[in-house]
């Protein structure tokens, strides 16, 4: 999630920051776009190296099959297996996308009320739709983000019943209450400290959103009007409270790398540093900083489906939190990852969880993460994949850079 100037923070004092009303005005503010930058079989192998044989991998069957059928005897030859057969073993299909190359998926969701139909995001005004589940998608178009020479990056998206919001960068704000059928334009106040990088659909026109500068606000008016559910943003937070002790912070450039929601509207997001993270529950008035506990960065925090922590260091480390909520004793797991960094988990279930991260790796666990074991279906995939989503324990979904998806095969 990029990050901004601390001019654009300086500009918001904590008094307008604690009741800034954000007025569904007709007028919208330009801001330069920015884009997103990401780090970027058997058979047939066994008959090359027989070609200089007599007999080849088909030609071996068709000698067994004569000489048995002269005898008069019937032999039972081993099935040899092809790279495709493995990959249909795989609990994840590879799903083909009609999008630009360099285009990088960002977010998706469905509708409860219509659980075969989708929406998937990503950067150069990307809107996907899908009705049969993720098998299949086609371009979709918001004429009203269209009227502009912005070449917006849609961050995340978010369904409640039939409504749903989407929210980009230059900050622009989407909804619809027909199950994504029209989408409507919802200007945003110029004001709005740093850019929206989460929106949360949680009840019949009501959202949260936040910022990349922590800030986070409420509607419960369809976006008419906005409140501040926090009185700072994180830079005024640290600022009071880096004689506390918290390592790093005296160094933090205002945004947050990555911020993820709990279904119980718990917040965890990591610096853009990686030396720190902090936390939010709903009524405290700032967000809380803690210490990391490993000597690596941090890479990625997210949720347990148990509500437990889950934090990934970058080179590749994954601690699991010892306690359930927000908690800075943290154990290390034991994971495969080769070297390589682990971008993000998703929880399919309480003991069920995949870890994705660089060079096409996909790990699974079946215990809660104490063991995990490598999928091959995503080795020969050219690409780091970075975020798993699961919307059930039937759906789920792997995004990755050059516009790759994987979906979960139930």
């Amino acid at each position: 999630m990029s990050g901004l100037g601390r001019s654009a923070m300086a500009a918001a004092s904590s008094q307008q920051f604690a009741g800034l009303a954000l007025p569904r005005n007709r007028s919208s503010t330009a801001a330069s776009s920015q884009r997103a930058a990401f780090a970027r079989a058997s058979c047939s192998s066994s008959s090359d190296q027989n070609q200089g044989s007599s007999v080849g991998c088909g030609g071996r069957r068709s000698f067994l099959g004569g000489a048995a059928a002269s005898a008069g005897l019937v032999i039972a030859l081993p099935t040899l297996r092809s790279s495709a057969a493995e990959e249909q073993l795989s609990q994840w299909e590879k799903v083909p996308l009609p999008i630009d190359p360099g285009v990088v998926l960002l977010d998706l969701s469905f509708v409860p009320d219509e659980p075969n139909r989708g929406f998937l995001l990503g950067t150069r005004q990307t809107l996907l739709e899908t009705k049969d589940g993720g098998r299949s998608w086609a371009p979709r178009s918001v004429a009203s983000a269209e009227e502009e020479d912005f070449n917006y990056r849609f961050n995340s998206i978010s369904f409640k019943g039939k409504e749903g919001w989407i929210i980009g960068k230059p900050a622009i704000l989407l909804h619809t209450s027909n199950a994504g059928e029209t989408w409507e334009r919802i200007p945003l106040s110029s004001r709005l400290p740093g850019n929206p990088v989460v929106i949360q659909a949680t009840g019949d026109k009501q959202a949260e959103m936040v910022t990349d500068e922590g800030a986070i606000y409420v509607t419960s008016n369809a976006g008419y009007n906005w409140k501040a559910a926090v009185e700072e943003t994180v830079s005024a937070t640290l600022n009071r409270t880096v004689s506390s002790g918290i390592s790093g912070a005296s160094y933090y450039t205002g945004t947050f790398n990555t911020v993820n929601r709990s279904p119980q509207g718990d917040y965890v997001a990591v610096s853009s540093r990686g030396n720190f993270y902090m936390t939010w529950e709903p009524g405290q008035p700032y967000w809380q900083p803690h210490n990391r506990r490993s000597a690596r960065r941090i890479q990625n925090m997210g949720w347990r489906a148990d509500g437990g922590l889950w934090l990934v260091v970058r080179g590749g480390g994954l601690y699991l939190g010892k306690c359930s909520g927000v908690c800075e004793d943290f154990e290390e797991a034991s994971i495969p990852s080769r070297g390589f960094g682990i971008l993000d988990l998703g929880y399919r279930s309480k003991d069920e969880a995949w870890a994705a991260g660089g060079s096409g790796m996909l790990l699974k666990t079946t215990d809660g993460g104490n063991t995990w074991s490598r999928d091959r279906v995503a080795d020969s995939i050219a690409a780091n994949l970075y975020s798993v989503k699961f919307l059930d324990n039937k759906k789920g979904f792997v995004l990755g850079n050059d516009g790759v998806l994987l979906r979960y095969l139930s």
